[in-house]
């Protein structure tokens, strides 16, 4: 009995250190490649388990690393011959979003014979695809897309029978797409390659999209050119082309005897209604009209728009200037009302003449930058669709201008009479989040980095409290991106605050389409914790760039949240954020931090979602761990900006 108890022990001596053997193999491994490939501290924490590193699963019994996942760690380099060689269990590689560059080694994939997911898209590998990927047979995905692979695509891939995802998109491939039988491919792309020739019959049923860019013909494109008469075209006869010839003349004439006609005509309309509008003028019954919305051009911020009278009122006779036909719009005797201690520098006739320029079309109307004579600038902001009583009205909007915080934009006057109701805020010239983070995204765009993306979450999240700390009932009803508003040093100010409860229902279908919670139903009756969903919905659109309305992945009908949450379950977390944002070092795990309270805010029920004191608060020790100077003062975001 004692020298059978003796061999057992042995024998888990033994098995303690093969598994100890060989997780410290992988974990020398691991190691080598943060060295080699120059990538950021990737976490790891060399004093901690190797299966506790961010990115690296084990196996069960920690034997073995079975995924990597480091998609988005700012890895860069050529990947050296032999990388993989000791990482033989592993059945999932994600090297995505990185700056790896070169041609892959031949051997690199040759030992990982359990390799089933291979993520390489969004680097600059460069030559042909490695041999040693074919003898890959467990292979079930693999994306090498966005990359600078060349060469033919190897028929070779028919040897990997279970593949059921292969994209190729926006490399360097050239010539014809081989004949591939592969029975279980679902997910196909070679769009944006050098392709030419016919779609083989079996990728016939893929979309569209997946062949676009490239000079390949056949279903699911265009037909491919030639056929009949033994692949020779047909030439036209020469009684075929003499009828083109005059059917083209023919058509000419007519076209141009069309032309004259309609000449004609317009000039005979234009001096009956020059007529007809010197009488109307001479006889003082010009008829003042209000134009729908549609009808006034953004011309997406640019030049001037005339006067803000005449925008308003929609007059032409007098160049815009008559004054006394804009009065006409607004009328009663009434004049501006304004709040609390705001300077009483400007009055309706100075708004009326001031120059204005169309900044674009909200939710609840049309916000105009008006330039008066005095030098001061204000944003006018024109309702629609309000359908509250006058004495409604003029309670909600007085408790609206009693508001007053400094991440607010503050409302400083209001006009109302039966016709027109106009809101007078001040100007902030940065423009708004949503510009800039999906505006330009060119050469000259300076990005948001991260320390100015926390500032402006804190900023925000600070008026929000604001509002909601002013009564249970009280609630912003339509945060969005494009209603934070930033200064020179990027500092938020919410605005359209308090407006909600003012509009009819026709004004809001559309208004915070990505940012509403699943339990509203009427968006004039807003909760608090709906208000954190949208605010959770604007924290994703600051990690990961995406704007909420254009999120579908593939996937038609997923929204901002459920895309995030899907990633996050599939890989590691840093696939979700803003490459803008991968830049910058020493900060994955403040932005984690931030994606969590963003999944708290987006929580499906109401109650599971925390308060907003409770978010400002977490986002506030965020930023003081983030970005504290020496001095102990959070950093300035203007500095951050020019850094």
């Amino acid at each position: 009995m004692s020298s059978k108890i003796l061999i057992f022990f042995t024998i888990l001596v033994s098995i303690f250190i093969l598994t100890t053997s060989d997780i410290v193999s992988d974990r020398t491994t691991l190691l080598s490649i943060r060295s080699v490939l120059r990538g950021r501290s990737l976490l790891w924490n060399i004093t901690s388990p190797t299966c506790s590193w961010p990115g690296v699963i084990c196996s069960p019994d920690k034997s073995s690393v079975l995924e990597l996942h480091l998609p988005g760690m700012g890895l860069s380099g050529q990947i050296p011959p032999g990388l993989f060689s000791n990482l033989t269990k592993l059945n999932f590689i994600s090297l995505r979003y990185n700056s790896l560059s070169g041609v892959i080694p031949n051997d690199l994939f040759t030992p990982l014979h359990d390799l089933k997911n291979l993520y390489l898209q969004h680097n600059f590998f460069t030559g042909k695809i490695p041999d040693s990927i074919f003898n890959l047979s467990n292979l079930v995905r693999v994306n090498l897309a966005h990359n600078n692979f060349s060469g033919l695509i190897p028929e070779d891939f028919n040897k990997l029978r279970g593949l059921g995802t292969l994209y190729l998109q926006d490399n360097g491939f050239s010539g014809q797409i081989p004949d591939l039988n592969l029975p279980g491919l679902v997910q196909f792309n070679v769009s944006d390659n050098q392709l030419n020739g016919s779609i083989p019959s079996k990728l016939s049923g893929q979309p569209k999209d997946a062949f676009l860019g490239t000079l390949l013909c056949g279903k699911p494109l265009d037909s491919c050119n030639g056929g009949g008469d033994n692949g020779k075209k047909k030439k036209l006869s020469g009684g075929a082309i003499a009828g083109i010839v005059i059917g083209c003349v023919v058509g000419l004439v007519l076209l141009l005897l069309l032309l004259f006609f309609c000449c004609c005509r317009k000039k005979s309309d234009n001096q009956e209604t020059r007529s007809a509008d010197v009488a109307g003028v001479n006889n003082k019954q010009v008829e003042v009209q209000i134009p729908e919305e549609k009808g006034v051009e953004s011309n997406n911020g640019g030049g001037k728009d005339g006067f803000l009278g005449s925008a308003i009122a929609a007059i032409g006779v007098g160049g815009g200037k008559d004054k006394g036909k804009a009065e006409a719009v607004l009328a009663d005797g009434k004049s501006l009302v304004f709040f609390g201690k705001t300077a009483k520098n400007f009055n309706l006739d100075d708004l009326l003449k001031a120059s204005a320029e169309v900044l674009g079309k909200g939710t609840f109307g049309t916000a105009y930058k008006a330039a008066l004579e005095s030098g001061i600038t204000l944003v006018v902001k024109r309702l629609r669709d309000v359908t509250v009583p006058e004495k409604e009205f003029r309670e909600k909007i007085e408790d609206v201008g009693q508001m007053n915080h400094e991440n607010l934009v503050p409302l400083r006057a209001y006009y109302y009479s039966r016709d027109e109701k106009l809101l007078v805020y001040d100007y902030v010239p940065m423009g708004s989040l949503s510009a800039l983070l999906h505006g330009n995204k060119g050469a000259g765009r300076t990005p948001l980095n991260w320390e100015t993306r926390a500032g402006i979450a804190l900023g925000a999240a600070q008026g929000i409290s604001y509002l909601h700390a002013q009564g249970p009932s009280v609630s912003h009803g339509n945060i969005k991106s494009s209603n934070i508003l930033l200064t020179k040093s990027y500092e938020a100010r919410v605005s359209d605050f308090g407006l909600a409860q003012l509009v009819g229902q026709s004004s809001t279908p559309n208004r915070v389409a990505g940012y509403r919670a699943p339990e509203v139903t009427d968006p004039r009756k807003v909760s608090q914790k709906a208000d954190v969903y949208s605010f959770g919905v604007l924290l994703l659109e600051l990690l990961t760039g995406k704007a909420p309305t254009h999120s579908v992945m593939n996937e038609e009908g997923v929204d901002l949240p459920r895309w995030v949450q899907s990633v996050v379950r599939e890989e590691w977390t840093a696939e979700v954020f803003d490459l803008e944002l991968l830049r910058y070092q020493n900060v994955e795990e403040d932005m984690v931090q931030l994606l969590q309270l963003a999944v708290d805010c987006t929580a499906q029920y109401p109650d599971r979602r925390p308060s907003m004191a409770e978010v400002t608060s977490r986002v506030e020790e965020l930023c003081r761990s983030s970005f504290i100077d020496s001095g102990g003062d959070i950093i300035d975001n203007a500095e951050v900006q020019t850094a």
